[in-house]
């Protein structure tokens, strides 16, 4: 299992802008570095991240090869309602980390 980091304000007043910054740690390989055996290392990335305001979709990525070992994600969403975001990853090999986080908003 990956470990995810996640920081967002616990409380936020209703109709506020509020930023939400993710981390995940994650083996990652580009599938262009070659191993002992001189063949290609299979390639093992995180494709895509979403975020769901109590089930609604705020916040989706598509990421490559391309992005960090370690895909660092700041963005922003309203807060509505007192209610549980949930950020999931998903990759290559059958990866998907989901975890929820709640927002009190007054």
């Amino acid at each position: 299992m990956a470990r995810a980091l996640i920081n967002l304000p616990k409380t936020a007043k209703a109709g506020a802008v509020i930023e939400i910054k993710t981390l995940i740690s994650h083996p990652m390989e580009t599938g262009y570095r070659p191993g002992p055996d001189g063949r290609l290392i299979p390639r093992n990335i995180i494709t895509e991240f979403v975020c769901a305001y109590d089930g609604d979709e705020v916040f989706r990525a598509d990421l490559s090869s391309a992005s960090a070992a370690n895909p660092y994600l700041t963005f922003t969403t309203v807060a509505t309602k007192t209610g549980t975001l949930r950020f999931t990853w998903t990759g290559d090999n059958g990866f998907s980390q989901t975890e929820e986080m709640p927002i009190t908003v007054t």
